[in-house]
């Protein structure tokens, strides 16, 4: 494994905690984070449910937090990690504040918008593209949320 292919571990696994926050308060286990020059600037986790907005995913609260962090809407040069592929408001997002990488684990096979049904963060019509690595820690990602919604049938 590459000394990249490691960071990328080392963040996502940091992403999965942060979906076992969301988890224990009862929300879709799904947590993010935002990374600059190797130092995390913002972190988040899912939380529509608690705060009764429905854009309140984890890749937004860390948006959110980073522009804040930056004082700047632009999050020029980062790269976001969220354990579960984002879904079209989300990579909307990403596209417009210029996110420079996308690393997520689990692909969302009915509304994912990094490739899997849709993939607004690299769609030609737009004047910004992500570069994606998908699949980072995948199988737990994809096992957390299995294991959530089955406690739920």
């Amino acid at each position: 494994m590459s000394e990249a292919e490691n960071v990328d571990v080392l963040f996502m696994a940091r992403a999965i905690e942060l979906a076992r926050e969301a988890e224990r308060a009862g929300e879709v286990p799904v947590g993010a984070l935002v990374v600059k020059d190797g130092i995390v600037i913002a972190e988040g986790w899912n939380r529509p449910i608690s705060t009764h907005d429905p854009s309140a995913h984890a890749e937004m609260i860390a948006m959110r937090a980073a522009a804040q962090a930056l004082e700047n809407y632009r999050l020029l040069d980062t790269t976001l990690y969220v354990t579960l592929e984002p879904c079209a408001m989300c990579a909307g997002a990403m596209v417009h504040a210029r996110v420079k990488r996308l690393v997520y684990a689990a692909t969302d096979p009915r509304a994912g918008a990094a490739g899997s049904v849709f993939n607004i963060v690299q769609h030609s019509a737009l004047n910004h593209r992500l570069d994606i690595v998908p699949g980072v820690l995948a199988d737990e990602c994809s096992a957390l949320l299995r294991s959530f919604f089955m406690s739920r049938r």
